[in-house]
Order: C-alpha cells, then sequence, then structure tokens
C-alpha cells in the first residue's frame, strides 16, 4: 500500500476501465456504493478539480465529458480529502474548492410549496431540500458563496449567475430573534446573511 503523499502509479485508461467497472454494478440512479467500499489506498493521483469545475489529469484538462461524468461517480470524501474509489483501491486528488458545479436551476411546485432543483456540471439534478441543503460562505471579496449538498460530503459551488437568482428570490423572517434573509425551498429556509448585513452590501 502507498503511503500518503505517494504519488500513485496509475494510467488513465487503467482508471477508466476500474471506474467502468465499478459502474457496471451501480443502482438504478446510475451512483456505484462508493460508501460501501473502503480498498487500500494506492497514493495520490495527478489530477485535479479546479474552481470552475475542469477536471485536469498531469496538468492537461480532460476533455471528453463522459469521462468526467464516470470519474465523478466513484468520487468520495473522507477528512476533507477527496478520492477516487473503487472495490479494490482509493486514489487521492485535488479539488480547489468544491468538486461540483451548480449550473442551472429550476423552479418546481412540492407539497411544501417551492421547490428549487438544480443541475450540476456533470448532469446530476439535485433538489434543494432538507436532504440536499444551501450554505453560504463568505468571500474574499465581502460577498457570500454559496454551495449546494450533492451526496455524502460531497457539495457543488453554485454559480455566480444563480446566486443572483436566489438573492432575487431571496426573504427576510425572523431567526431566533434576529432578522434574516435566506432563501426557501423544500420546506425549509436556507439563511444566506443577516438581514442588515444584506441590505448594507445593497
Amino acid at each position: 500500500m502507498a503511503k500518503q503523499g505517494q504519488t500513485a502509479n496509475r494510467s488513465l485508461d487503467g482508471l477508466t476501465t476500474a471506474a467502468r467497472d465499478a459502474a457496471a454494478g451501480a443502482s438504478s440512479k446510475g451512483l456505484p456504493p462508493v460508501h460501501l467500499w473502503n480498498p487500500p489506498f494506492c497514493g495520490d493521483l495527478d489530477m485535479r478539480i479546479a474552481t470552475d469545475g475542469t477536471w485536469f489529469y498531469m496538468g492537461t484538462p480532460i476533455g471528453r465529458p463522459a469521462l468526467v461524468r464516470l470519474f465523478s461517480t466513484i468520487l468520495k470524501r473522507e477528512d476533507g480529502k477527496h478520492f477516487l474509489v473503487t472495490p479494490v483501491e482509493k486514489v487521492g486528488i485535488r479539488v480547489d474548492d468544491a468538486p461540483f458545479l451548480a449550473v442551472e436551476m429550476v423552479k418546481e411546485q412540492d407539497e411544501h410549496g417551492r421547490l428549487l432543483r438544480f443541475r450540476t456540471n456533470v448532469d446530476d439534478w439535485v433538489p434543494c431540500d432538507s436532504k440536499h441543503r444551501l450554505r453560504f460562505e463568505m468571500a474574499e471579496d465581502g460577498g457570500l458563496k454559496p454551495y449546494l449538498h450533492v451526496r455524502a460530503d460531497l457539495w457543488a459551488k453554485v454559480t455566480r449567475a444563480l446566486y443572483y437568482d436566489l438573492v432575487d428570490m431571496g426573504e427576510q423572517r425572523m431567526i431566533d430573534g434576529r432578522m434574516m434573509f435566506g432563501i426557501e425551498s423544500g420546506g425549509e429556509f436556507f439563511v444566506m446573511a443577516d438581514a442588515e448585513q444584506v441590505r448594507d452590501a445593497g
């Protein structure tokens, strides 16, 4: 077994074959049960997911969307680090921010009222609800960075354009004695920031 920090001796073709083999036994949703797999760590792979969602292998963008989609299905996060996992091996990769991007949003209705659904850059559709929450972090420029929970400990960064759409749909509510600004979806209210802070930013 390779030790942490050691580079995995793995070709892209070999990893692709392993990923396809893992996907062959996937569920009806098309996602392999990576949460059930605990193979030995085989070192870090020279693969990186950039802030804009681009996947790189040995410094070169992976230009095949189907291949990026395939690798995304065997992605796992443990102790703050991201891995590609098959039943027999686990290799570490670098993720600059979040592994996914939320690039499209549609408004629907469910039994709770408004339901927002987001499409990621690998074509997963994720409802924004109690199981897939929105969170907002402070950005370096003083603004907010929104993230959507996709699955397990994997998140999608919401694009700036969709963030502005969320702000347009936002509302103020009293939360624990403080007036907060946020967005409702799937029967949940996701707080963006203190309402006074939002007013000052505007």
